[in-house]
């Protein structure tokens, strides 16, 4: 699967283009778009088919109810069908942001695949007990069935009908290759802490609000209350709210690869486990201490989300997105998260990080030039400690710099701009992935250092 992005005035990006790899890093300093980045594109993979202009009329739905048959054409519904939802997305950036109305009124995102197009293998279901479904192999061509009782005829209209033809359409499996993101912000530090504070907020709101006025959509409501957020960040909060839900499920990492769960554990130091009352605590390995996340330190705050996602939540399918996954880690910790990151990679999990982290690269360096068959490299990695599972493949890899940089020309422009966008880094399979503004910085600290170390005699 190949997917690219391309963003036009998305915040303080005013032009870039990357593509999706198994493992996809965004480098860069402060303020230069990272962020932006990252949410724009979990924004519109997190809510794609609530764009997806899928129109089926009247006549067809009274074709459904009189005929009990309907056929409906699929050749128009591939890549097609995700330029439109990108069209209609980017109109809602504002909200997607939480931003002003009109704030993104020049702004585009474009997602492109060459794997999105009609599944031509055969395909059937079901949506509830009254609506059937089938594709024969090699055909374009969508045919449903209704089956109702009775008794359901009164209870099922034009609008039920509608809305199950299309999740049928939206949920095909030729948008299979859209993965399912996660994302876990530079935010959710602080959402860990006030979890049961948000649940008794909202629980409290939707009260009120029932008393007030029995008119009231608590949907809605919860909406508007979240508005001030970006949606990512919004989801955050939902994900740490829902934690007591999640411990009831085991994830195929937690079922297949306990080791990887292992290794999470020695990183965070311990682990995680909710009670019957909904109460979250961490466990320090070795003791039997239980420390509520105000009394844990800011590591177990930090990778809490992650840590029930591995364990309850992962599917091959994801996307997991992670900014500034080294939020609190001690520099071995920061090179062990790295070889997390490519283990989950090797899983079939694809991972998306923003970072500031010369750790974290340097060690993804380490995993990409180990992986070769050659004996001293062999040697290397067994007396280090590394496993066949944690080394990637360059190509792999996909690493941008968020940076300003000369733009191409646009028309009526006689001078070509600098302007903020993102910068491909070279990753070479034996010396791993360059990122120039790490290493300028530590040059800078090692002149310094030499120069007051060397330069000493001087004074003499």
């Amino acid at each position: 699967m190949s997917l690219t992005v391309r963003l036009k005035n998305i915040g303080i990006i005013k032009q870039a283009e990357f593509s999706l790899g198994d493992l996809t890093i965004i480098c860069g300093e402060n303020n230069t778009g990272k962020t932006y980045t990252a949410y724009a594109l979990y924004g519109f993979l997190k809510s794609w088919r609530k764009f997806i202009p899928i129109t089926i009329s009247d006549a067809q739905i009274q074709h459904l109810f009189t005929e009990k048959n309907l056929k409906i054409d699929l050749s128009r519904t591939g890549g097609w069908i995700l330029a439109d939802a990108c069209e209609n997305y980017t109109k809602r950036l504002d909200e997607i942001f939480a931003a002003s109305e009109g704030t993104f009124q020049n702004s585009e995102f474009h997602l492109l695949s060459d794997e999105i197009d009609i599944c031509h293998e055969e395909y059937n279901g079901s949506y509830g007990s009254f609506l059937f479904f089938s594709k024969s192999e090699g055909s374009e061509e969508l045919t449903l069935t209704l089956k109702m009782e009775k008794e359901e005829e009164r209870e099922i209209d034009a609008a039920i009908v509608r809305n199950a033809i299309n999740a049928i359409i939206k949920n095909a499996p030729f948008f299979d290759s859209v993965p399912i993101p996660f994302i876990f912000s530079s935010e959710r530090t602080g959402a860990s802490i006030f979890r049961k504070e948000l649940d008794y907020a909202r629980n409290r709101l939707l009260d009120e609000a029932g008393r007030a006025n029995k008119n009231i959509d608590p949907r809605q409501l919860l909406s508007k209350t979240y508005q001030s957020y970006p949606l990512p960040i919004t989801e955050n909060i939902d994900f740490s709210r829902r934690l007591d839900d999640f411990a009831k499920n085991k994830s195929f990492i937690a079922k297949e690869h306990p080791e990887v769960l292992d290794d999470f554990t020695d990183i965070v130091g311990g682990e995680y486990t909710t009670t019957q009352h909904d109460q979250l605590y961490y466990i320090p390995k070795g003791t039997q201490t239980k420390l509520t996340m105000v009394e844990s330190s800011s590591v177990v705050r930090s990778l809490l989300d992650i840590g029930f996602y591995l364990r309850h939540i992962a599917g091959k399918r994801d996307l997991i997105m992670v900014d500034e996954p080294e939020l609190s880690l001690h520099p071995e910790n920061q090179r062990r998260i790295a070889r997390l990151f490519a283990r989950l990679v090797n899983l079939g999990i694809k991972v998306f990080i923003t970072t500031h982290s010369d750790y974290i690269i340097k060690e993804l360096n380490t995993l990409i030039m180990l992986n070769h068959d050659k004996p001293h490299l062999k040697a290397i990695a067994e007396e280090n400690g590394y496993q066949q599972s944690e080394l990637i493949k360059a190509d792999q890899v996909k690493v941008y710099v968020a940076e300003t940089a000369l733009m191409p020309l646009e028309e009526g422009q006689q001078k070509r701009r600098r302007a903020h966008t993102l910068t491909p880094s070279d990753i070479d399979p034996e010396f791993g992935i360059e990122v120039g503004s790490f290493d300028k910085t530590i040059d800078a600290m090692n002149k310094i250092q030499r120069d007051i170390v060397w330069g000493a005699g001087q004074d003499k």
